[in-house]
């Protein structure tokens, strides 16, 4: 099992070349790009190399996806990322409506289509606000993959449960759809409370023992990504979930 990390949450741990040395010693073998660590992608892709690190996927905001694809490719290109995936859409560009989500979700499987035929993987990453119902009664994660039925999805389980949601029946509708995921804890009541109420993998309230199970049987996933959006000590983080992770292969 190649488990990943999420360098974003690592950001406030520099310098870099620290972060990415203790990530190959705990035993991860690869890790999952955002904007900051792009800056300068053929030294970033040579610590990587130094310490046994792969970044096949990596996270592009839909306005570099849609108005620079040229400069995303040549990043993805220079860092060896094979699956580019969009992760967020900002509260102010966010629709309010049913239609304005299958709009949104029509951008995605345009975007779809570009990476498709330059030669890349693509997928959209969700947080909570996708499964917040709508005035109808539905939920924009529905919207967003029936109007880009092309596309993969990288399932972030843990915001699926704060959104409101049970996971397990959307990985059984969608599962051939989700091609990576991010492996995240919930906090305890009254714990993680200056990690924003997310805790160290298999420490928390998220059945991750049973969710990897029924993910590894019923989705297409090829990436398992740690992260944490706050946590306060990088390294431990980093060392008890890839040990806990390991536990849910034996």
């Amino acid at each position: 099992m190649n488990w990943s990390f999420q360098l974003y949450s690592a950001r406030n741990f520099q310098p870099w070349n620290g972060v990415v040395k203790m990530l190959g010693q705990l035993g991860y073998s690869q890790v999952e790009g955002f904007g900051g660590v792009y800056d300068d992608p053929k030294a970033f892709r040579a610590e990587l190399d130094k310490n046994g690190l792969a970044m096949p996927t990596g996270h592009f905001s839909i306005d570099a996806l849609e108005n620079d694809f040229d400069g995303v490719r040549k990043i993805a290109d220079a860092l060896g990322i094979t699956l580019m995936i969009c992760p967020y859409l900002m509260p102010d560009q966010r629709p309010s409506d049913a239609a304005g989500w299958r709009g949104f979700g029509e951008r995605l499987a345009k975007v779809g289509e570009t990476a498709k035929k330059a030669g890349y993987g693509f997928a959209w990453h969700n947080h909570d606000f996708e499964f917040k119902a709508l005035a109808d009664g539905s939920v924009p994660q529905d919207h967003i993959l029936s109007a880009a039925p092309d596309i993969g999805w990288e399932m972030d389980v843990a915001w699926v449960i704060r959104g409101g949601a049970d996971p397990s029946p959307w990985i059984e509708k969608h599962g051939k759809r989700i091609v990576a995921v991010h492996v995240k804890d919930i906090a305890k009541p009254g714990e993680g409370l200056d990690e924003d109420g997310w805790s160290d993998v298999g420490h928390g309230t998220v059945d991750w023992a049973g969710l990897f199970k029924a993910l590894r049987a019923k989705s297409a996933a090829q990436y398992f990504v740690m992260e944490q959006d706050n946590p306060n000590d990088i390294e431990r983080y980093a060392r008890r979930s890839i040990a806990a992770a390991k536990s849910w292969q034996e």
